[in-house]
């Protein structure tokens, strides 16, 4: 009776702990609906804390018996504590990978995105209490160090979840990756065991299933679960945990006598809540993106999620411009785009205009002065970082996946080519320290220029653009360069590869540096407020 006590304490105090929920939005696109046939994921890492610096991990061959740690905060920037919370055994050999909040690719070009959704508390596991120890970015790290497929990658990530147990680290909720290499991109969702789960227990630790995204569609996820019903017979598109509605009949959320097929996304979702099935900042971002995907259906913008298609057939095919510029969105043309909202219009020699100090991304104190409704839109001014990665088949290991990353919020970042292949970053793309503002961090120039737009957003964001366009053409036209190329030396020498696309990737990094100090000079001396009248 003590131990359920203790669990329950657990269970209310972490609750109450628990801060501002951070929201992932991405967009995936299967090779037959890309206008170049590769396999595109993309996510935003919507939260100012998470980790940005962009590091290359090495990867090597390990001993037997050697074992690797558990960490838990691996997501947080360097002002967090990160904690070691438990060990595993080491794989035989590890891949190079990348590293941030998120890990994102490997050396063999999986890339992977993520996005939180919602799971009852009756499913949510806290720390210290639990004995669930990998977390979503743990998961991710060891999926690309040891994995090399999308369908590899599931099924360790649900293999170690469930011997070890899955522990959410935002808000303590589910957890979706969209994972693609160069022939198929699949979305994963995952749920936790709940508090009393123990490894002895002989039950599985986490509750998962993936789908994969048709070839010829394109899938949004932002922050709920996507995949409803789901057919484990059905190999070629469904992967499960052998368990995945044990949980919900034990707890008599779900009858399998009662002729209702069981739906992943409603058994195991909240009904209230910030974090509840049809929470409007969810279902904003899922009317608008699809909106923009086919324009000629009728999309209601008060739908459930669960109304949505879990993909669809995209008006035309998209290039890796077209998902930046999704990720870029502010629900253009629809009624939730708060740049149009009637609060920025003042009157101005007898007629409304709206004002220069209009955006579509008001701060809270801008909102809560204008007494102004919020929409959550795609892009976020408290973004850390976004990527959109292309994966792309039969190309040469070190050139077949792109990602595409960039600090900050996407509307005013600038995308920079990372090449699977490479090896290393630019210094000053790994230098971060939020309590102290230096030149010398790539994040913080990124920063700067996002603050120094909202000043005077329709006239600053033309500035950005007229520097940003023609920068961010040279890297495509650069990177269809370095694919030519790259393919016939690597007949001749690969490590050669691998050392040019590193080389390329840093000269793209110092590239766009650059010219986010120049830009920011100019934004600064153009519309400081100490000018004459």
């Amino acid at each position: 009776m003590r131990a359920k006590s203790t669990v329950i304490s657990s269970i209310l105090g972490a609750m109450l702990l628990a801060g501002a929920a951070s929201a992932c939005t991405d967009v995936v696109v299967g090779a037959k609906a890309s206008a170049d046939g590769s396999v595109i994921t993309s996510h935003t890492a919507d939260g100012a804390f998470y980790d940005a610096q962009v590091r290359f991990i090495p990867g090597g061959k390990h001993a037997d018996g050697e074992m690797t740690p558990v960490f838990w905060n691996i997501t947080n920037d360097e002002s967090a504590e990160i904690t070691k919370i438990g060990e595993i055994p080491q794989a035989p050999e590890t891949y190079g990978y990348f590293h941030v909040g998120y890990p994102f690719m490997n050396e063999y070009g999986l890339a992977i995105g993520e996005s939180t959704f919602a799971q009852k508390v009756e499913m949510k596991t806290f720390r210290p209490d639990a004995r669930a120890i990998l977390t979503i970015e743990q998961l991710e790290v060891l999926a690309l160090q040891r994995t090399k497929t999308a369908r590899e990658a599931i099924a360790l990530i649900g293999s170690l979840a469930e011997k070890y147990g899955f522990l959410g680290s935002c808000d303590f909720e589910g957890e979706s990756l969209t994972i693609a290499d160069g022939k198929e991109a699949w979305l994963f969702e995952i749920r936790s065991a709940g508090m009393m789960w123990t490894p002895e227990s002989g039950k599985p630790g986490a509750y998962w299933v993936a789908q994969r995204v048709p070839d010829d569609m394109v899938l949004i996820t932002c922050n709920v679960a996507r995949i409803q019903e789901v057919h484990p017979e059905d190999t070629d598109n469904f992967m499960a945990s052998k368990d995945y509605r044990q949980f919900a009949i034990d707890m008599g959320w779900w009858d399998p006598a009662s002729g209702v097929p069981f739906n992943w996304a409603k058994a195991y979702a909240p009904y209230t809540g910030g974090w509840a099935l049809s929470s409007d900042w969810v279902r904003n971002r899922l009317y608008s993106l699809y909106r923009r995907l086919d324009p000629d259906r009728e999309w209601d913008p008060l739908a459930e999620a669960t109304s949505y298609p879990f993909a669809v057939k995209p008006g035309k095919k998209l290039s890796v411009q077209d998902v930046q510029a999704m990720l870029r969105s502010h629900h253009d043309g629809t009624q939730f785009d708060m740049y149009d909202a009637d609060e920025w219009f003042i009157r101005k020699d007898g007629k409304l205009v709206k004002s220069p100090l209009a955006s579509p991304f008001p701060t809270r104190d801008m909102r809560a002065l204008l007494k102004m409704n919020y929409s959550r839109p795609v892009s976020v001014i408290n973004c850390a970082y976004s990527f959109v990665a292309q994966a792309r088949n039969g190309m040469p290991k070190p050139l077949s996946t792109i990602l595409w990353f960039g600090f900050d919020a996407p509307h005013t970042t600038c995308y920079v080519p990372i090449y699977c292949g490479a090896t290393d970053t630019k210094a000053s793309w790994r230098q971060f320290d939020r309590d102290s503002y230096t030149p010398e961090s790539a994040q913080w120039t990124f920063m700067l220029a996002d603050d120094l737009v909202l000043k005077r957003y329709a006239e600053a964001m033309a500035d950005l653009e007229a520097v940003r366009t023609p920068l961010e053409k040279s890297f495509f036209d650069e990177t269809a360069r370095i694919d030519k190329e790259g393919a016939e030396l690597y007949k001749k020498d690969p490590a050669a590869v691998s050392k040019r696309v590193t080389d390329f990737t840093i000269d793209c990094m110092d590239k766009a540096e650059k010219a986010w100090h120049q830009l920011n000079r100019t934004l600064i001396t153009k519309y400081i407020n100490n000018k004459k009248s």
